[in-house]
């Protein structure tokens, strides 16, 4: 009972002071700051030079020349900086403590909402790398799969500060070897149907087949309600079926792994069968030989800038995709899928002006207000402009320069990355970890004591980054 109590007085310590922490970094971000004399990249309506930018309540209070502030105000000088939005990055698995839920081809039931983890280190090293949200998705090993969602990355706080408000909700489809899974045979499972791209569009079919019909009975029941009739008896809730219902309704996005052209036109078509939009398909790697019906349906497209050959579905990509896409009138962004190339996301907008020539304005807009647009959250970030919500970076000089760094990253008008904080903490980090090494679990085991028992290899269904079984997400 001690022990209880004492364990109880110790985890009410840290909720104190974690809500202290978080009510300082709330009374930080509502702190009225001014970033003067940059050269400013709006997105929305060019560039400004020698401009400053007002952030006041978590907000842009006003872009232009000469700006004033209130006395106690923070004052950045950023004279030879380029101000930049945060990047959105479209597909990630970033800070999920799981990514497949691999029983099922239909996991419409499951949300990444439910294993998010606000400590996952690769939040800070993408916040250092200019990239303030993110399109938090389930992985590419089902057909219809989980409930997507979309963050913030607010580092160090709680995660029910992360959560993008009033986000649109959207779903994570797949199309194509990862749904299939023929080349994938998890020892412990049985053979999940289906194992061919076929089989997939007939999965996808047969399950708003399913959902048309649950709708009906919840449209008849709800009439009947108002017309007053007696003894009615509700249908049974299918916690699978109520998404797909939602995009029936224009109420979900739809967001798809491809990679063929094939498929990419037979989602097309079942969609127009059904009557809904698909909003994005992920990776799209042969989207320049159906662009235009692609535009035509008014679908987007966020994928890689130069990713191919790493699997047969790849062989077909080309780095002028892009570019081939944007001009046929696709709404396009460039994703990470990965940890690592979410902190250079800027490099790869510099990519598709390199391959297809496209302008300057139009690859910056690729990583930031296109992936806004494509999320539906476009009102709120994506450019510089008044009234929005005032996630901007500091960069070194242009951000589309291999040799530029991120100085100073903001969201919602909180710091959330700091150069000179991070190179200041880091000698006092290393002295932490020489002490942790030196604690007696961490020291290397003496001559002659038996090694440590090996841990279990992780099962494929068990990932947790974008890599599954060899199959991109």
């Amino acid at each position: 009972m001690r022990k209880l109590f004492i364990f109880v007085l110790a985890l009410s310590a840290i909720c104190a002071a974690q809500s202290r922490a978080t009510a300082q970094r709330r009374e930080l971000a509502g702190q009225e700051t001014l970033i003067r004399n940059a050269t400013i990249l709006t997105v929305s309506h060019g560039t400004l030079q020698n401009s400053d930018i007002l952030i006041r309540g978590g907000k842009i209070a006003a872009v232009g020349q000469n700006l004033k502030t209130s006395a106690g105000a923070r004052v950045i000088d950023a004279t030879g900086k380029y101000i930049f939005p945060g990047i959105i990055d479209c597909h990630s698995h970033m800070m999920l403590d799981a990514v497949n839920e691999l029983t099922l081809s239909v996991t419409s039931m499951v949300r990444v909402r439910d294993v998010l983890n606000p400590t996952d280190p690769d939040i800070y090293r993408a916040l250092a790398g200019g990239t303030t949200t993110m399109n938090l998705l389930h992985g590419s090993g089902n057909a219809i799969g989980g409930l997507n969602t979309v963050v913030k990355l607010k580092y160090g706080h709680p995660i029910e500060d992360f959560i993008f408000p009033n986000a649109p909700p959207g779903i994570k489809f797949a199309l194509g070897e990862n749904p299939k899974r023929s080349n994938l045979q998890i020892p412990t499972q049985a053979r999940r149907y289906p194992a061919t791209r076929m089989g997939v569009a007939e999965v996808i079919r047969e399950a708003f087949t399913r959902a048309r019909d649950y709708k009906a009975g919840w449209d008849e029941y709800r009439a009947a309600q108002k017309r007053n009739e007696k003894n009615l008896i509700a249908p049974r809730r299918d916690l699978q079926l109520e998404p797909l219902v939602e995009i029936l309704e224009g109420k979900r996005f739809v967001h798809s792994h491809c990679y063929r052209a094939d498929e990419i036109l037979a989602l097309i078509n079942i969609a127009n069968e059904f009557g809904f939009k698909i909003r994005t398909f992920q990776h799209v790697l042969e989207g320049y030989k159906v662009a235009r019906e692609m535009a035509e349906h008014g679908a987007g497209a966020s994928g890689f800038s130069d990713w191919w050959g790493y699997k047969v579905e790849a062989y077909d990509a080309i780095p002028y995709n892009a570019a081939i896409m944007h001009r046929a009138g696709v709404l396009v962004s460039l994703n990470s899928d990965s940890d690592e190339l979410t902190r250079r996301l800027n490099i790869e907008a510099a990519k598709v002006m390199k391959y297809g020539d496209v302008t300057e304005e139009e690859a910056i807009k690729m990583v930031t207000l296109n992936p806004a647009k494509q999320l539906g959250i476009d009102a709120r970030v994506g450019s510089i402009d008044v009234g929005k919500d005032a996630d901007v970076v500091i960069w070194s000089g242009h951000p589309l320069s291999t040799v530029s760094r991120v100085e100073t990253t903001f969201i919602d008008g909180e710091i959330v990355f700091d150069r000179q904080q991070d190179l200041a903490r880091r000698p006092q980090l290393e002295a932490e970890r020489k002490q942790l090494e030196q604690a007696e679990p961490n020291r290397a085991p003496a001559q002659g004591t038996p090694p440590a028992r090996p841990r279990a290899p992780r099962s494929p269904a068990d990932t947790d980054d974008h890599w599954d079984g060899g199959n991109h997400q």
